[in-house]
């Protein structure tokens, strides 16, 4: 009876006994293989695939070849090295090019807008009388890599950022003795001589003037050491190019000039160029309206034309602006291309003609210099010499540029103007022989 009693429980509690045990086995059968799972991904038996790329490459430098050979594909391998390098060198550089010629390009291109962001916001036009516009264009940036070397002298010799500069060979050496003589005794500080030959630039040294010497150009450097005043006038549009693009505003002046005064002292900067004019009184140097008669037109007989006479190209003051840039850059390539041209007349078309069918005019700001203070020979010897009031006056200074006997003339303004020997200037014609 007992035996039948227990019987069935102990069969249970054994087949109880064996599913449990069985779950157990296969719990831990599941956990040790996610443990596996995680501790081995690639299993007992898989190859690693970056030791196996190695043991490949390894294979593919060592089949074949012999230890010699391996030093010679180390050094193949270096040379392929050193010539990309120059390749991706060579490319640096030109996309170092094509970003500066784009800045050009942006800087021409967008100049207005640039201008309009310089100089503030847009206003409404105010009332009747009182708008006026802008004249003085923004100066470009400086860029002192176009010439290091003379960033440096026209660091050390100019003042607020001006100087006055002459071109000068040995042909015109007693000349620029007058003319440094005169600027020493006004006591102007900011004066630079660029030397045109090894001659001159010994001599200014030897007089403790501020000189520069230009770097060996074949294109002009004949022109520069033996070519008369209209040669080397014609140079001065290229070299003043490097001192605009240093930042420098340029007072430039032909040595035929004798200074009284400190000319920095009546310039009103509010130009991109300002000039002395070849004009001798007040229509012929700041214009008037000269009538063109042709009786055959009967009732349109008369034409009115706008005169003015011209600038001289030998002083005017520059400003670092885009357009007096723009200007130089035309100047020097149509005289360039027109060997005949006259530097002067070259100068005045580009400043004054208008754009028209073909043609795009420059945009750039002038102003007149009083004729009075910045004078030329003309207005001295015809006018001034022979007004008892008008001699009292004391000029800027005085540019011998109507008369080839330069050099007599600048000596007696000397003594006229600085010794006072009133009977300097009577000697001399109005005029040349």
């Amino acid at each position: 009876m007992t035996g039948r009693r227990d019987g069935p429980l102990m069969r249970n509690n054994g087949q109880s006994l064996r599913c449990s045990r069985i779950a157990a086995a296969v719990t831990i059968g599941i956990l040790l293989g996610c443990a596996f799972a995680i501790l081995f991904p690639h299993g007992f038996f898989g190859s690693d695939p970056p030791i196996q790329g190695l043991r490949v490459a390894k294979s593919d430098l060592l089949v074949g070849s012999s230890p010699c050979e391996l030093p010679e594909r180390i050094n193949m391998l270096k040379s392929e090295f050193v010539v990309l390098s120059e390749k991706n060198t060579e490319l640096k550089k030109q996309v170092q090019e094509l970003t500066e010629k784009l800045r050009l390009a942006e800087q021409r291109k967008d100049h207005a807008q640039k201008q309009f962001l310089v100089l503030g916001e847009q206003h409404k036009a105010g009332k009747f009388g009182t708008v006026k516009g802008l004249r003085t264009n923004p100066t470009v940036v400086p860029d002192e890599s176009v010439n290091p070397r003379l960033a440096k002298i026209l660091e050390e010799v100019a003042v607020q950022k001006e100087l006055i500069v002459a071109l000068a060979n040995s042909n015109v050496k007693s000349m620029l003795e007058v003319w440094f003589t005169s600027i020493k005794k006004v006591g102007i500080p900011n004066y630079l001589v660029v030397a045109l030959d090894d001659d001159i630039a010994n001599f200014c040294k030897l007089k403790d003037v501020p000189v520069y010497k230009r770097d060996p150009d074949d294109g002009i450097d004949s022109i520069a050491r033996t070519g008369g005043n209209h040669a080397v006038s014609g140079l001065k549009f290229r070299v003043l190019r490097e001192f605009l693009q240093l930042g420098y505003s340029v007072l430039l002046s032909d040595v035929d000039i004798v200074y009284l005064q400190n000319p920095f002292d009546h310039l009103y900067r509010d130009s991109d160029v300002e000039s002395m004019t070849d004009g001798h009184n007040n229509i012929t140097a700041y214009g008037y309206d000269d009538v063109f008669d042709e009786p055959a037109m009967g009732w349109a007989r008369y034409a009115h034309t706008m005169r003015i006479w011209v600038y001289n190209s030998g002083f005017f003051y520059i400003r670092p602006t885009i357009p007096s840039i723009e200007l130089l850059d035309r100047v020097a390539d149509r005289l360039s291309r027109q060997q005949n041209s006259w530097d002067q007349a070259v100068f005045n078309e580009e400043l004054y003609f208008p754009s028209h069918p073909g043609y795009d005019g420059l945009h750039a700001a002038k102003r007149t210099m009083d004729f009075y203070l910045f004078m030329n020979s003309k207005v001295l010897f015809k006018t001034i010499r022979k007004d008892a009031n008008l001699s009292k006056l004391k000029p800027v200074i005085i540019h011998v540029n109507y008369h080839p006997d330069k050099l007599p003339r600048m000596i007696a303004v000397v003594e006229f103007y600085v010794n006072g020997k009133q009977d300097a200037l009577k000697p001399f014609p109005d005029g040349s022989n």
